[in-house]
């Protein structure tokens, strides 16, 4: 029997329960297919192309080159090597996005049709969403119930499996060389990202994450529920690239994790992180029971927020220019590395749509070109939850004043110095608010506002008062 094992966001060989069935089944085609058809607007980014095509090598490599590589719409391309290599059954692992649960419906109909045996198993979610409902059948919107008396009461996640063997892969299937994609870029701009991603000690593909996940058992899990907040720490698993792309599952992470660091003194870190993963699995949920998440308002009466429009501010943001050094810092850290701490995160998404006044279609947008790691799922619920118009979101009132953020979370200056060293030299008590450095202060360090650094891009007060008068103004009109 030869059975196709369909990759898309599971790219490994362990714990992946449909190439594991495919394996029991007899001889595996392992495919993958790139689909730039059926997303629409929603096709990978440039950041998450480049770390696909190092994920694809890496996998292709664990598989003996045995890899079939193609492009087309899936709809017409599976239907078409099922035919051409007399293929007996289909197995994949289950994506949540709508588009793909439209056109895998539409798959499995018409391949099902033609007397082929499919399977789609769950490799990438704890807990699929609809099993986890209020006692009246419908779905949470707040995290903490959903998490702690949803998922939690539920069954137990299921223990990962081990790579399946023997592996016995189909040899005489030709597809396309994993150049021919262009994920690469033509202009080297992914030049920064590869130094930091390619160096020695972090790496791409499921060998890479499993070494990773274990540096953060031994390091980073003691001290994570208060130090995930720093950004200059190393507190954080670095795995949400691995776990987007499938080199790891989240069964293994949560496993791995429930045993402990080496010293086992770590009860709350460890309900910190699997909260986290928590997080991770409430997105996918609200993008499940709300389709429209990327696209509108989850919170409807947003939908008369007085958003303003302001290109060039937008432009600020985007390349690290407000002024304001941790907003710089983590945009910076963004196009560099293609991803941004959490914390940080949090920060530029707050000055974006709130000292800015812009949508927060734009902040999910830039996200999605630049981010290794860019999920539909979790870029468009973050979003809306920094926005105030998202499920179980922060109140649009709470905005980040940046310096005290910066002053907080960032109280050595590591972490700004390492993205904005043009202001480098200054002191600390100047590092996070330049504009009020005196002069002698900023000549002593080089910096020269509005040439060497700019200048801030809005008046903090005022810009928070405006802020406040435009979410009264919808408070108004809904009430």
């Amino acid at each position: 029997m030869l059975t196709i094992h369909w990759f898309r966001q599971d790219l490994r060989l362990s714990d992946n329960p449909s190439l594991y069935e495919a394996a029991r089944s007899g001889q595996v085609l392992p495919v993958y297919i790139l689909d730039d058809i059926s997303p629409g607007k929603w096709k990978m980014g440039a950041a998450s192309r480049w770390w696909l095509h190092h994920s694809l090598e890496k996998l292709n490599k664990s598989l003996k080159g045995r890899l079939l590589i193609l492009v087309g719409d899936a709809k017409e391309v599976l239907p078409r090597i099922v035919s051409e290599y007399n293929v007996d059954a289909v197995y994949w692992n289950r994506c949540y996005e709508p588009w793909r649960i439209q056109r895998d419906h539409k798959i499995k109909e018409r391949l099902r049709a033609s007397g082929i045996d499919v399977k789609s198993f769950n490799g990438s979610l704890l807990w699929e969403p609809w099993n986890i409902l209020k006692k009246d059948g419908t779905p949470y919107k707040v995290f903490t119930p959903y998490y702690r008396r949803g998922c939690l009461n539920a069954p137990a996640p299921r223990e990962p499996l081990s790579t399946p063997k023997p592996l016995r892969l189909f040899s005489d299937a030709s597809g396309l060389p994993l150049d021919q994609l262009n994920f690469l870029p033509e202009k080297s701009w992914d030049k920064p990202i590869g130094q930091h991603w390619l160096q020695e000690g972090c790496g791409i593909g499921e060998l890479a994450a499993r070494d990773k996940l274990q540096v953060f058992l031994e390091t980073g899990l003691n001290g994570y529920q208060e130090g995930r907040n720093y950004p200059s720490q190393n507190k954080v698993s670095n795995l949400s690239a691995h776990l987007h792309f499938g080199e790891i599952s989240p069964n293994q992470v949560w496993f791995a994790s429930a045993a402990g660091a080496p010293d086992g003194n770590v009860e709350a870190d460890l309900d910190c992180f699997h909260s986290e993963l928590g997080w991770r699995e409430f997105s996918y949920y609200l993008l499940f029971h709300f389709p429209s998440l990327p696209e509108k308002n989850f919170q409807s009466k947003f939908d008369h927020f007085p958003w303003r429009k302001a290109a060039k501010s937008i432009v600020q943001w985007q390349k690290g220019q407000t002024g304001f050094p941790i907003v710089d810092a983590g945009m910076r850290e963004l196009w560099q590395t293609g991803v941004m701490h959490n914390r940080v995160r949090m920060i530029v998404g707050s000055f974006l749509v709130k000292n800015l006044l812009q949508h927060w279609h734009h902040g999910e947008q830039w996200f999605w070109d630049c981010l290794v790691d860019a999920d539909l799922a979790s870029n468009s619920a973050s979003w809306q939850w920094i926005a105030g118009s998202g499920a179980d979101a922060a109140p649009y009132f709470r905005i980040f004043n940046p310096v005290t953020q910066g002053q907080k979370f960032d109280g050595s200056g590591e972490y700004i110095r390492k993205y904005v060293p043009e202001i480098a030299p200054l002191p600390d008590k100047y590092l996070y608010a330049p504009w009020d450095a005196p002069e002698a202060v900023l000549k002593e360090a080089g910096v020269t506002l509005g040439v060497d650094y700019p200048k801030p891009l809005v008046d903090l007060k005022l810009s928070r008062n405006q802020a406040l008068d435009a979410y009264g103004s919808i408070r108004s009109s809904t009430e």
